[in-house]
C-alpha cells in the first residue's frame, strides 16, 4: 500500500502554478531552492513501508525503470517552463537529494544522467550537496566511484539495524557484514556517508538496538539518522500486529532507546541537530535542513512533493499516471494547497523546534489592532513568558537558550516535542 495523497485542487492550468509560488520569504529575502528526484523502484517491498514504492520494473508506458530518466527530463523541462510562466528567478540548487524507494536499483550512469538533468534544467550551485539514498547490496566499488565522479558528493545508506533477526522482520535484504564495506568503499571515494538506523522493530530488544549503534559507531560514517518505526495502516506489518503476530512497539521502549541513542552518539561525537539526526560537526544534511528552514524545493518523479512560496504541490502517485501527464506535456501534479497565514505559522514553529538552533521566540510576536505586542528586551512576547518558563521548569526547553530568546529543546523535551509546540501555539 502507498499513502494517500493529500486532497487539494488542481492546477489553474496544465502547465500552470499558482501566483502564491513567490520565491520571496516573509523577510523580503529570495528563499534558497533545492531539487528532490523521487525512484519508486525497489527489490523488495518491505512489510512497514508505505512509501510510494513498487517492485514491478517494467511497468510500461514510459514508467519502466529503463525509461525512467527520459521521463524524468520531460517532467523537468515542463517545471522549468512553468516557473518561467510564473517569472520565478531561476535559482541554481543548493542541494540535490535522489530518494525512494531504491535509487540505486538503476545503474550508475542513470544517476549521473538524472544529476546532469538537473545542471541542464537550472544549474547547480557551487559546492553543492548532492546525494543519493542506497541499499547496501545495490552498489559496490565501481558503482559509488562513478556517483563520486558525476558529481555526487554523499550517500546514505540504509543500515536500519546490526542484528540479523531484527532485519528479517523488517523484511530488509541486506547482510550487516555489508555495511562497513560499502561505507569504506564510499570513504575511499571521496563520499560523505550517512547510515539511517531504526529502532522499535516488533520484537528488538535494547540490547539489540545497543548492537545496533554501537556497530553504527565502530563504522563511522559522517552522520547517523535514528527514526522510531511508526507501523502505518495498510502495511503488511500493521496486518501482522493485528493478527497478533507481532508486539506492537510501546511508547516507553522507544523513548528508553531514543535516550540511548544520544547518549552513544554524543560520547563518539556526533552531535544532534534535529531530533532524529546526528552528525559529526560540519556533516549536517543540508538538504534535511532545507526542509526545517523552509526553503523551496521541486520534487519531480511519481508522488513526489514540491514547495514553492505559500504553495505545496505533489505529483500524480502512480509510476504510469505520472509518465502519462508528462508525455502529454503536462505537470504530472495531482493536487495543490495554498498555506495561510495560521498554517505557515504552525509549520514554522513545529519544524523549527525540531532543530538543534531552535526556535526564535520574537518571531511569535503579533500585531494587534494597536500596534505590536509587548515583548521583553530579547523580543519574547509577553504573553509566551509564562508559557515558555513553565516550560523550562518541566524540563523540556534549555534555560539558558530561553533567557536569550530562543526555544531549544532538552533531551526530554525532544521526546515530547509535539507538547511544546502546542504550548508555544496555543
Amino acid at each position: 500500500m502507498t499513502p494517500r495523497q493529500p486532497e487539494g485542487e488542481a492546477l489553474p492550468g496544465a502547465g500552470v502554478l499558482p501566483e502564491q509560488t513567490s520565491a520571496a520569504s516573509s523577510s523580503g529575502r529570495e528563499r534558497p531552492f533545492s531539487v528532490y528526484l523521487h525512484v519508486p523502484y525497489c527489490r523488495v517491498r518491505c512489510g512497514y513501508c508505505d512509501f510510494n514504492t513498487y517492485t514491478n520494473l517494467a511497468m510500461g508506458g514510459g514508467a519502466s525503470a529503463g525509461d525512467y530518466v527520459d521521463t524524468l527530463a520531460g517532467e523537468l523541462r515542463l517545471a522549468r517552463a512553468a516557473m518561467d510562466r510564473a517569472a520565478l528567478p531561476p535559482r541554481a540548487p543548493q542541494t540535490v537529494f535522489v530518494g525512494g524507494g531504491t535509487p540505486t536499483m538503476l545503474p550508475a550512469g542513470d544517476l549521473a544522467g538524472m544529476l546532469t538533468l538537473v545542471r541542464d534544467t537550472w544549474g547547480l550551485a557551487p559546492g553543492a550537496e548532492v546525494t543519493t539514498e542506497a541499499n547496501p547490496e545495490t552498489v559496490d566499488e565501481r558503482y559509488l566511484a562513478a556517483l563520486a565522479k558525476a558529481g555526487f558528493t554523499r550517500v546514505s545508506f540504509g543500515m536500519q539495524s546490526a542484528v540479523p533477526h531484527v532485519l528479517r522482520t523488517l523484511d530488509r535484504t541486506h547482510t550487516p557484514a555489508r555495511v562497513p564495506q560499502v561505507v569504506a568503499w564510499a570513504r575511499e571515494a571521496g563520499l560523505e556517508t550517512s547510515l539511517d538506523l531504526i529502532y522499535g522493530t516488533p520484537g528488538e530488544t535494547m540490547d539489540d538496538w545497543r548492537r545496533s549503534l554501537e556497530t553504527a559507531v565502530e563504522i563511522g560514517p559522517d552522520h547517523l539518522s535514528a527514526y522510531a518505526l511508526v507501523i502505518e495502516e495498510g502495511t503488511r506489518m500493521w496486518a501482522q500486529v493485528r493478527r497478533g503476530e507481532l508486539p506492537l512497539p510501546t511508547d516507553d521502549d522507544e523513548a528508553a532507546k531514543y535516550e540511548l541513542a544520544d547518549a552513544l552518539l554524543n560520547r563518539a561525537g556526533y552531535e544532534w541537530y534535529e531530533i532524529s539526526n546526528w552528525a559529526r560537526p560540519g556533516h549536517e544534511c543540508v538538504h534535511n535542513q532545507a526542509y526545517w528552514r523552509d526553503w523551496d524545493w521541486w520534487g519531480a518523479g511519481p508522488g513526489a512533493h514540491s514547495h514553492l512560496g505559500d504553495v505545496r504541490l505533489w505529483n500524480t502517485k502512480h509510476p504510469v499516471a505520472w509518465a502519462g501527464r508528462v508525455a502529454a506535456g503536462r505537470l504530472p501534479v495531482a493536487g495543490h494547497e495554498i498555506l495561510d497565514a495560521e498554517s505557515r505559522e504552525l509549520e514554522r514553529v513545529m519544524l523549527g523546534i525540531r532543530t538543534r538552533e531552535g526556535l526564535e521566540l520574537a518571531g511569535l510576536a503579533r500585531l494587534g489592532p494597536h500596534g505590536p505586542e509587548p515583548t521583553t528586551a530579547h523580543g519574547t512576547p509577553a504573553r509566551l513568558v509564562p508559557v515558555v518558563g513553565r516550560l523550562v521548569g518541566e524540563g523540556l526547553l534549555e534555560g539558558a537558550a530561553a533567557m536569550a530568546g530562543r526555544a531549544v529543546l532538552t533531551l526530554r523535551g525532544r521526546l515530547m516535542a509535539d507538547t511544546v509546540t502546542r504550548g508555544l501555539i496555543d
